[in-house]
């Protein structure tokens, strides 16, 4: 085995790792009794919760993005994006059925002669002829299944991602519609979507293309009724597309303001202490540490902070001068990894409660270790979130024990790609719900990966 990304795990694999990397964290001594669902959303609210969350929403529209937890944030992105492809899917079925009538008026009008019968056939009916088969070949098929076809999917111009996402991609568990009471949830098999905020994924790409280059981002302030009307139409629902007419400034500054906005922080509380206590540690051992912690956090805190990390670390990277290849002077944004720790630290790192009286001079002691502590996971970002060979094996002989039907699945996903003898570039790509063929290289890997189980069976003596 190899290291793997965290995020090409399945949700299955990635909820087994949590829970051992919180045991190992808990025999070092680094958190105490900490329960994992306190890490993930909170718990359903009571009635009298809903109701005075109901009648604020009739007074004020709630935020759609600042202020409230980064799963329901998700969630409402979501909903969004799959409100985006019905309108679409609406207008192109508009734009079918016109289409199809125009040509079948034109057939009409071609068939029948000038001041004649407009094409009737004897007796005074219209010949039985079928519409267009261009028709048959679009509307039908979903209409006499009630739903687009899996037929139809090709036709879509993003048919690519959407495929991906439909046959090996998995919503998170927070983000699912509840389900009926007594049914417990089955984790899935397949690597989850990919949760960054609609909001964080635009403004990381705007600072990436427009804002490496500029000087004192993160720190030189900015428009702040230009950022609020930013921040409102996110929160409205609005798509907004940030483009070169967006100051640099303004959207770092609304990138910071929805760190600091989240009820939770993007590293939750709970583990504000263990991610301090990182900082007296010896670099292995930090590093080793904070890569446990990183593999407790839920999922759609570890992917957006992966993403954030990602920016600052290509932000700390242009932080000097250097030349172009015509010689010419490229100018630092003068933003180094100490800098930009000391910027995004607090609003990443903060306590559970805030509100204690001993908060400010609690922090002030704090801030040093704050600040080494996101050091560290800028510099190292690339391999922190890579789950080492030794951990996937954990992983395996963690679920022989609770779910050993799915460990045929799960290793035949981590076989190599070999394409079969005599195949092209691009082979054929199978069916959904069904397994690849294998060449005779493949199968010899495959071969030699099951030879290698019995090491799930060494912990058990069978």
């Amino acid at each position: 085995m190899q290291p793997v990304p965290l995020h090409s795990l399945s949700e299955l694999e990635r909820a087994s790792l949590r829970e051992i990397a919180l045991c190992q964290l808990q025999e070092k001594l680094l958190v105490g009794d900490l329960s994992l669902a306190r890490v993930g959303p909170k718990g359903s609210k009571s009635i009298r919760q809903k109701l005075e969350s109901l009648s604020k929403e009739k007074k004020d529209c709630s935020p759609q993005t600042f202020g409230i937890p980064l799963f329901q944030v998700l969630a409402n992105d979501r909903a969004y994006r799959q409100l985006q492809e019905a309108v679409k899917k609406s207008r192109r079925l508009c734009l079918e059925v016109e289409a199809t009538v125009t040509r079948f008026r034109a057939q009409r009008q071609k068939r029948s002669p000038m001041g004649g019968s407009c094409g009737l056939g004897p007796g005074g009916v219209f010949p039985e002829e079928p519409l267009s088969p261009t028709f048959l070949h679009h509307s039908s098929r979903s209409q006499r299944r009630g739903a687009m076809s899996v037929d139809s999917i090709a036709e879509l111009s993003d048919n690519t991602s959407k495929l991906l996402e439909a046959l090996q991609l998995s919503h998170p568990h927070e983000l699912d519609p509840p389900r009926s009471l007594g049914k417990k949830k089955m984790l899935s098999l397949n690597p989850i979507t990919w949760q960054v905020p609609r909001v964080v994924e635009r403004c990381c790409k705007h600072i990436e293309t427009y804002g490496l280059h500029t000087v004192g981002i993160f720190r030189v302030g900015s428009s702040k009724k230009r950022v609020q009307q930013l921040r409102e139409e996110f929160d409205r629902g609005v798509d907004v597309f940030l483009d070169e007419h967006h100051s640099v400034h303004e959207v770092a500054a609304l990138l910071k303001e929805f760190l600091r906005a989240m009820p939770d922080s993007l590293i939750p509380g709970e583990l504000y202490a263990a991610f301090l206590s990182t900082a007296a540690l010896e670099r292995p051992a930090q590093l080793a540490a904070l890569r446990l912690l990183l593999f407790v956090l839920p999922p759609c805190h570890s992917d957006t902070l992966h993403r954030l990390l990602g920016l600052l670390g290509e932000v700390a990277r242009h932080a000097d001068s250097a030349r172009g290849p015509g010689g010419q002077q490229i100018p630092g944004n003068k933003m180094t990894v100490s800098n930009l720790a000391t910027i995004f630290g607090p609003n990443i790192l903060q306590k559970e409660k805030p509100g204690e009286k001993d908060a400010g001079a609690m922090n002030f002691e704090d801030s040093a270790a704050i600040i080494l502590v996101l050091q560290r996971l800028i510099e190292h970002h690339q391999t922190l979130f890579m789950v080492p060979p030794e951990m996937q094996r954990d992983v395996l002989r963690r679920l022989f024990q609770t779910d050993p039907d799915v460990i045929d699945y799960l290793l035949r996903r981590k076989l190599p790609a070999v394409p079969s003898a005599g195949s092209e570039d691009s082979p054929e790509e199978p069916a959904p719900g069904t397994l690849p063929a294998r060449s005779p290289e493949s199968r010899a890997v495959a071969s030699e990966l099951y030879s290698s189980i019995s090491f799930l069976n060494l912990d058990f003596g069978i």
